[in-house]
């Protein structure tokens, strides 16, 4: 064999003619072992294509995005309540700072609405589906903001009046002071940037956090109101839900013929109309037959009865028994007669909206299917705003959501999740408010409901 050459001749050489042998099979493995990572990397590529990057979606999964701290607020007087502190688990703060404050009746921190049960095997908390403030606090929180959410003062969780004596003697007055503490502790926590301070209250909520924006422009940079009102909320609203709504009702709904009668049978297989009838000792309980036996007790008939001389005064009676001032032990979940007094005398929102500061900026959202707090609400303090001139509100309308933004009739609350548009329109406003980068997600600036209404200043 010649060395000399750029030709090598093995065909005469055993050792040459096995070394080849050995080469060749090794090609061959390395050749099975390409082809092998080749179709590896091609399968793949088809799933990353289908399905996007699945490793990038399974390591955000297990990322912590928010973190908890419990808190609890001193409300002074010996009376405290618990609160909770979400804020983003990623990124560098200081964060603008966001206080959640509810509507009436008897609401934890996170307004849950329905029954917690707890998992007879495994032991865990089955929550409703309805938990508006939870709901709100980690979507904004997952995005850049810090959010203060409290329990009402008297009340636990699942609706519990943890202390008779304190939710009885509740007064509009305690109302307003509570968010003012909690607003305090907010401000007070590290990670939080006192500068960028936003109030978002609900229903009877929104009553409250004017007044305290009022009372604090130097504290609270924004205000979102959502499930607005405008009105009394005791003289004006409660009489609106309790009387004029299932008159209505009566009338459009269960009056097809238009004779101003409906029978005591109809009354009491619609479960509507019973329901706005239950608290008017009409009836106690779903049972049909019993329903029919009490309310024609009541009525002094079977047959028709008249929709304004039988149905009206018996609505009525039940409105005039709610406001009055009873000061027996309350241990009623929706609100007590000392809360009903307070709010009955209160100046109505209409009447000081204009007061706010015009460095504030207001954001209304409104359900226009509310049957509580009905879109009138929404116009009303959005035209005020307007007549004094304020630089910076804005008002969003949602067709077909109720009271707590969810699909409903308007006739009667639906209860579950928010949808995802309504969360990325508040986030969007307060995003462009907040004067911030956000950490995880952008949104649109507007609703992705094609008809959703917005009103800019």
């Amino acid at each position: 064999m010649s060395y000399n050459g750029i030709i090598h001749n093995t065909h005469n050489c055993p050792l040459c003619l096995y070394n080849s042998a050995i080469t060749i099979a090794i090609l061959k493995v390395l050749l099975i072992i390409i082809s092998i990572i080749f179709l590896s990397l091609s399968l793949y590529s088809i799933s990353y294509i289908l399905s996007g990057n699945n490793f990038t979606t399974l390591a955000q999964q297990d990322l912590e995005t928010i973190k908890y701290r419990d808190l609890v607020v001193d409300l002074g007087d010996g009376v405290k309540t618990n609160a909770q502190l979400t804020f983003p688990a990623v990124g560098n703060g200081p964060y603008p700072g966001v206080l959640l404050v509810h509507g009436s009746g008897a609401m934890d921190m996170n307004t849950t609405l329905g029954i917690v049960r707890i998992d007879n095997e495994t032991g865990t908390k089955i929550y409703p589906p309805a938990r508006p403030f939870f709901q709100i606090a980690e979507y904004l929180s997952d995005r850049g903001f810090v959010v203060l959410r409290y329990d009402k003062r008297g009340i636990g969780e699942n609706m519990t009046i943890v202390d008779s004596n304190v939710w009885g003697n509740l007064t509009f007055n305690d109302l307003k002071h509570d968010a003012e503490k909690a607003l305090n502790l907010l401000i007070q926590q590290p990670e939080v940037d006192p500068k960028r301070i936003s109030i978002i209250g609900h229903s009877e909520g929104t009553i409250i956090t004017p007044r305290v924006a009022i009372d604090n422009p130097d504290k609270v940079k924004n205000i979102i109101l959502m499930g607005t009102a405008a009105q009394n909320l005791v003289r004006d609203i409660l009489r609106f839900q309790v009387v004029d709504l299932p008159l209505e009702y009566a009338m459009k709904v269960l009056d097809r013929n238009h004779t101003g009668l409906i029978s005591i049978e109809q009354i009491a297989k619609d479960p509507l109309l019973s329901s706005y009838l239950e608290s008017t000792i009409l009836h106690t309980n779903n049972n049909t037959k019993t329903i029919i036996k009490n309310q024609t007790e009541k009525f002094d008939t079977s047959s028709q009865i008249s929709i304004q001389k039988q149905i009206r005064p018996a609505l009525i009676k039940y409105y005039e028994n709610e406001t009055a001032l009873n000061l027996s032990k309350c241990n009623d979940i929706r609100g007590c007669p000392l809360w009903f007094r307070s709010e009955f005398n209160l100046i109505p929102n209409l009447s000081i909206i204009g007061n706010i500061s015009k460095s504030t900026g207001v954001l209304i959202l409104n359900g226009e299917n509310d049957s509580q707090t009905t879109v009138q609400q929404a116009f009303l303090l959005q035209q005020k705003l307007t007549d004094v001139n304020h630089p910076d509100h804005t008002l969003i309308t949602y067709p077909d959501l109720g009271h707590v933004f969810y699909p409903s009739s308007q006739w009667q609350i639906g209860l579950g999740p928010i949808p995802q548009y309504v969360l990325r329109d508040l986030y969007s406003w307060l995003e462009s408010h907040s004067g911030f980068t956000p950490l995880m997600t952008t949104s649109s600036s507007t609703s992705s409901l094609p008809n959703t209404t917005k009103i800019n200043n």
